[in-house]
């Protein structure tokens, strides 16, 4: 009787030089890894999430989320593993235009392939790679904005994509972020940083009240590919 053979896969360690087969292959091979990234074709491993991460991120995906339920054809989510050039992010989250509705990315073999509209990060601080070479792959791939809030430093930073080039996108005079991607998307940072969630729902909502929200739904309807 044959006796099948198992292969042996080494073990997904930070620092290691990988193809992107190779890092899926290890991942794989380790289920309990919740969250490992391939950048510039190496592994990153980053620590424990902490609680004021987690709660920030939960705080964006309330937003992201509350503006899909009033935008058809608009979808989001968290840590999801995404093919972007030759490496393999995991932002903390995203929000995309779904493939009927002319968007850029699609869901292929359970990840995120192509180039979703809209990236965010919640980033330890300035130093994070995050704003570093993860900023850099974004941008060379084409993605059209990445929202960056640091916690130690207290700040929002958007950037745009601009003739191939980020640039970081202001707030406007009354102290609101406005997405240039997805009409109506408003936010406001400070209360966001403050954790005021409830006054970032109530700008949104201001967002999704204007004429340009309405005009993009009705947009994305006529859009729609059967």
């Amino acid at each position: 009787m044959a006796t099948a053979v198992i292969e042996r896969v080494p073990e997904l360690a930070a620092g290691d030089k990988l193809t992107r087969e190779e890092f899926l292959a290890r991942w794989e091979a380790n289920p309990e890894i919740t969250k490992a990234e391939l950048i510039g074709g190496i592994v990153f491993m980053p620590s424990p999430v902490s609680v004021e991460h987690g709660e920030m991120e939960g705080a964006l995906g309330t937003w992201l989320g509350t503006y899909i339920a009033a935008t058809p054809g608009t979808a989001s989510g968290h840590n999801t593993t995404s093919f972007l050039l030759e490496d393999t992010p995991q932002p903390d989250l995203y929000l995309r235009l779904l493939p009927e509705y002319g968007g850029k990315s699609w869901v292929e073999d359970r990840y995120l392939q192509g180039v979703p509209e809209f990236l965010a990060e919640v980033c330890r601080s300035s130093a994070s790679y995050d704003l570093h070479v993860k900023l850099d792959l974004y941008q060379a791939a084409g993605v059209p904005e990445y929202l960056a809030v640091l916690l130690f430093e207290r700040e929002i930073r958007w950037y745009v994509l601009i003739n191939g080039r980020y640039e970081l996108l202001q707030a406007d005079v009354d102290g609101l972020w406005r997405s240039r991607i997805f009409p109506g998307l408003w936010l406001d940072g400070q209360a966001l940083l403050a954790g005021n969630l409830q006054q970032v729902l109530s700008r949104l909502q201001q967002g999704l009240n204007s004429p340009e929200h309405k005009q993009f739904v009705a947009l994305l309807a006529n859009r729609k590919m059967v």
